[in-house]
């Protein structure tokens, strides 16, 4: 067998398949959730802090280091820029946050619609087939007796 072929084989394997769609969506839902973070709840933390924006907090480890903005004081000599940090482990606890609100309600959903399937089986008459299996048991239980 090929290399080629061999490959080939591997690649389409519905498993592969299927994880290279999950990472392209979730490549496209990153971007959403950065958007949502960026855009719509960071500005509103930094309304709420008074104009906090953690992404320019920094601690310089150089004396040459005399500017107040992340970006130039880097320029001027080493930083140990935590506010960024800050900024993306937040952006990782709402990621995470809003992930598992999406897992949660997918999970009631489920529980919803199989309780309800349960119920439908529950109140469907047995079928011609399941009665005749009870009779034939219920025969074999008396030639037991």
């Amino acid at each position: 067998m090929s290399v080629l072929k061999e490959f080939r084989e591997f690649a389409m394997r519905g498993n592969v398949v299927d994880l290279a769609i999950g990472v392209i969506i979730g490549a496209a839902f990153g971007k959403i959730v950065d958007s949502l973070v960026n855009d719509v709840i960071m500005p509103v933390i930094g309304a709420i802090a008074g104009g906090l924006d953690f992404s320019n907090y920094f601690l310089p480890l150089s004396h040459n280091v005399t500017a107040h903005v992340l970006g130039d004081a880097k320029k001027e000599g080493a930083v140990l820029a935590w506010g960024n940090f800050a900024t993306i482990v937040l952006n990782f606890l709402i990621v995470a946050f809003v992930l598992f609100l999406v897992v949660r309600g997918i999970n009631v959903l489920r529980t919803r619609f199989a309780k309800e399937e349960e119920k439908k089986e529950a109140a469907a008459p047995p079928t011609r087939e399941e009665v005749l299996l009870e009779e034939i048991r219920d025969l074999l239980a008396k030639q037991a007796k």
